[in-house]
């Protein structure tokens, strides 16, 4: 692994186009699944839970949320869909041993949350009757998404800001790229690539006007479907990886995505080929409206 030459017009071209769709998804979120579409539900979610037979408990990260319904994706990547309602019940933990138990409101539930969720049965799939959380994990959440927003689709207030004083700011000169790389099927972090992350973070910061785009990729083993999801949760987890470890500011980055096996860095056909497709690339903008100034 090592620090690349930029290709950078297919790059930024592809990866800006992601910017302007809503609803682009990162690892923290992945995409929505089919079994949400096959959960038929009539009325409104009852408010009183009692009496409802009782399903099973769910622990896992909120990685979609659509209207009165949320995701959770578990260790073993298992999607579940589980309804909220009135009665819902939404607990924080913290201070002193954890003892401390806060209620918390239903805009609590950020994606990227991990959460231990009590459920019953009603409308032919599961409704939330108690959502349990820590209060650190929730205001990690909360800092990544001021500066992300759900599903990476919006930018926050700074990032808006900074949006005015460049003007154009879909035309970017790319000074690095880093690419990271990781095992097939994987996307966890090697301490060779975390190490390489921070050292772009601090690159970056040495860099005026800089922001952080990330992309994610895959071989092409495997189908289309599985490989762009592998390819978001790979960018998932260097972007967080960049603003919990590195301390990179949210709102200085960019929406990250997921391409799949488009782009490859290498041949495809040879192990040594995919090894080097398998990657998220880290790449250091500059808009042209602004590059060169104090």
């Amino acid at each position: 692994m090592g620090i690349a030459a930029a290709r950078p017009t297919f790059l930024v071209t592809s990866a800006l186009l992601v910017l302007a769709a809503p609803g682009a998804a990162l690892a923290q979120e992945a995409v929505q699944p089919d079994s949400a579409e096959q959960i038929n539900v009539y009325g409104s979610p009852p408010a009183d839970l009692s009496g409802l037979p009782e399903g099973p408990a769910v622990e896992g990260i909120i990685s979609a949320r659509s209207g009165g319904r949320m995701q959770v994706t578990g260790a073993d990547e298992t999607n579940t869909t589980i309804a909220l309602s009135e009665g819902t019940e939404i607990r924080g933990r913290g201070g002193f041993l954890g003892m401390k138990r806060t209620p918390l409101a239903a805009d609590a539930l950020l994606n990227g949350l991990p959460v231990t969720v009590e459920t019953v049965q009603w409308g032919g799939g599961l409704l939330a009757s108690r959502i349990r959380l820590k209060d650190a994990d929730l205001k990690t959440a909360a800092m990544i998404r001021s500066g992300t927003a759900q599903g990476f689709a919006e930018q926050s207030a700074a990032t808006e800001a900074l949006r005015g004083r460049m003007g154009d700011i879909d035309q970017y000169n790319v000074k690095r790229t880093t690419n990271v790389y990781f095992d097939t099927g994987k996307w966890q972090l090697s301490s060779a690539a975390a190490s390489e992350l921070c050292a772009t973070v601090r690159e970056a910061e040495a860099t005026n006007n800089a922001l952080l785009l990330v992309v994610g990729y895959t071989d092409s083993v495997g189908n289309e479907d599985y490989n762009q999801g592998l390819s978001e949760r790979r960018a998932g987890r260097v972007v967080n990886y960049l603003q919990q470890q590195c301390r990179w500011a949210p709102y200085r980055m960019l929406t990250p995505t997921g391409m799949a096996e488009a782009d490859p860095l290498a041949d495809n056909e040879t192990p040594e080929g995919r090894a080097q497709n398998r990657r998220v690339s880290v790449n250091i903008l500059v808009s042209k409206a602004v590059d060169g100034l104090q």
